[in-house]
């Protein structure tokens, strides 16, 4: 089958970012397929233009066997309306240039969000060529504004959104959520509970090394690798190691916090003012160079802010990637949905709540290191049985050709 996968975001392991869909696609391209990814060369985390010179347009470039084609998107630097306009831009540019050089016509197209209009350009893109429109919802939006931002269901905005929603939850012949709870709300919006598959994210295991012990020499490090974001809840953990340096713990416990977002210079800020020793922020790291900075940590810090829009569950890259490295996890989320619990993966702490998450972090440096490398072992036993992308991209085969071969059938 030949598949056209539209998703702003998708990455390849060469940059930072989040590279699901290239692990998705080249399992598919083992098995025979054709893939080719759909994606902005603008950056999201660095805010700049790869992959393009300045007088291009769009590229194809196979990186690693994958095709990408990068499409121009409208630069921005802060969750403004700028954003918007990169998100429209993409959508368009995605529709005009994607029949321009993908060679051959699609037998399905697949649209991510979290950008909704990229969703609606795979939609019509698939009506375009008559072949089936299959949505992949990685997050809820727009009940993710909703949630966490504080938007009002009556913003102009929030009603443009849902509108996309309901289009694009009824026009798909075929839903794939990452959530493990979801497919109950995605059904009352798309009015049937049909062809709603739940395919979490998972761990890549071609650029994921064996297992070691961490670090014997001190500190403990508590590590987070990922967005610093509005919804990740870093200043709690800014709170926790100002707690532990006030106790005395500024010597025994450093946290290294590594990657970007729109949050990070204002916490950056924050710890400075606050004279935190314990703490360092690092750039963020292409995903095949970050693995050998995960195994410099201890433990690895899985933090969201407290949210109503997380009982629909959460299926994170970066948790998996921390469990796929033999370590606790402190788990500070509030979910029905937790790994780290259910299989003692680490240590759980309610959310917003840095007083019990200095706690927890006490603790677990003095737990004895063959019990965290038990839990750690027990991390990664897990992610290898239930995440690994090769399995699941398996699944997304499956579910791919199901739904062609149900339009074949109506046809």
């Amino acid at each position: 089958m030949r598949v056209w996968h539209i998703d702003h975001y998708a990455a390849p392991p060469t940059r930072p970012g989040i590279t699901r869909q290239y692990s998705l696609a080249r399992e598919l391209i083992r098995r025979g397929h054709e893939v080719t990814l759909v994606a902005a060369a603008f950056d999201h985390r660095t805010r700049q233009i790869v992959h393009l010179r300045p007088e291009e347009k769009a590229k194809l470039e196979q990186i690693q066997g994958v095709p990408f084609l990068w499409t121009r998107a409208f630069p921005y630097q802060r969750n403004s309306i700028r954003r918007v306009i990169n998100m429209f831009s993409f959508a368009w540019r995605a529709y005009k240039e994607s029949p321009k050089w993908i060679k051959g016509p699609p037998d399905i197209i697949v649209g991510t969000s979290p950008n909704p209009f990229a969703a609606l350009t795979a939609y019509h893109l698939a009506n375009r060529y008559g072949v089936p429109f299959v949505l992949e919802v990685r997050d809820l939006w727009p009940q993710t504004l909703i949630d966490l931002a504080g938007f009002s269901h009556y913003h102009p905005f929030i009603v443009i959104l849902s509108l996309i929603e309901r289009i694009l939850y009824r026009r798909a012949q075929a839903i794939i959520t990452l959530l493990p709870g979801s497919q109950e709300f995605i059904a009352k919006k798309r009015g049937n509970s049909k062809n709603i598959y739940w395919i979490p994210n998972g761990v890549d295991f071609d650029l994921i090394p064996d297992p070691v012990p961490p670090p014997s020499a001190p500190p403990f490090t508590v590590m987070y690798a990922g967005a610093h974001g509005l919804a990740n809840g870093l200043d709690i953990a800014l709170q926790a190691a100002r707690r532990l340096q006030e106790e005395g713990w500024g010597a025994r416990v450093q946290f290294r916090f590594i990657g970007d977002g729109p949050e990070k210079p204002r916490l950056v800020h924050q710890a400075r003012a606050w004279g935190l020793q314990n703490v360092i922020f690092e750039d963020p790291v292409p995903k095949k160079e970050v693995y050998p900075r995960l195994q410099q940590a201890h433990s690895f810090l899985m933090i969201l802010r407290d949210s109503p829009l997380f009982r629909w569950g959460i299926s994170p890259n970066k948790l998996f990637d921390f469990m796929a490295m033999a370590r606790p996890v402190l788990f500070c989320v509030r979910t029905p949905y937790n790994p780290i619990e259910e299989h003692r993966a680490g240590l759980t702490a309610p959310p917003d709540n840095p007083q019990a998450l200095a706690e927890a972090i006490r603790t677990l440096a003095q737990t004895p290191a063959e019990e965290r490398w038990a839990m750690g072992l027990r991390a990664r036993a897990y992610v290898e049985q239930e995440h690994d992308l090769r399995k699941l991209a398996g699944r997304f085969e499956k579910v791919l050709l199901a739904v062609i071969k149900e339009n074949e059938l109506k046809t």
